[in-house]
């Protein structure tokens, strides 16, 4: 599955095939797709440290304001989405336990990152118009965990076995 497909198909999300396409592709793509979704977020904060004309490192060379966003914006925000989508998937086994489901980590945590496009790419946009708080990243793993409890609900239910 190509990451234009997974990208168009996690648009269609809570719907049941795009769940079920979406939980085809593997862990190492979805990590993938989470990278490129965050060089995507980060753009406006890229283009506005480049542009930048006062502050810290303004009169850096280009190469080094590239080095210096990498490694003090793009790594820590990668890390804390990482560890927010973690999060946002082990609530998610608790409440499919709770409601029987049998579903794993790893498949709640692939929901999880793919259910963050929407928000990510409205923050993408709208930060390009107007100044946005990084408080709208929190309200996007809110939307992404009720979107997974949503999703949770259309897994069908754990078989009971009955012992005679």
């Amino acid at each position: 599955m190509t990451y234009l497909h997974l990208f168009l198909t996690s648009l269609k999300l809570p719907k049941k095939n795009a769940m079920f396409k979406l939980n085809r592709a593997g862990m190492d793509v979805a990590v993938i797709y989470m990278f490129l979704m965050l060089a995507i977020v980060s753009i406006p904060s890229l283009i506005e440290r480049l542009t930048a004309t006062t502050g810290l490192g303004a009169d850096l060379h280009i190469i080094f304001k590239l080095i210096y966003f990498f490694m003090f914006y793009y790594l820590p925000m990668t890390i804390l989405v990482f560890a927010a989508l973690s999060i946002v998937a082990y609530m998610g086994v608790g409440f499919a336990m709770i409601t029987q489901r049998k579903l794993r980590f790893a498949i709640l945590w692939k929901l999880s990152a793919f259910t963050t496009t929407i928000p990510f790419l409205l923050y993408t946009v709208i930060t390009l118009l107007f100044h946005v708080s990084d408080l709208y990243l929190a309200i996007a793993f809110l939307y992404a965990f009720i979107l997974l409890i949503k999703m949770i609900t259309i897994y069908p239910q754990k078989r009971t076995t009955h012992k005679k």
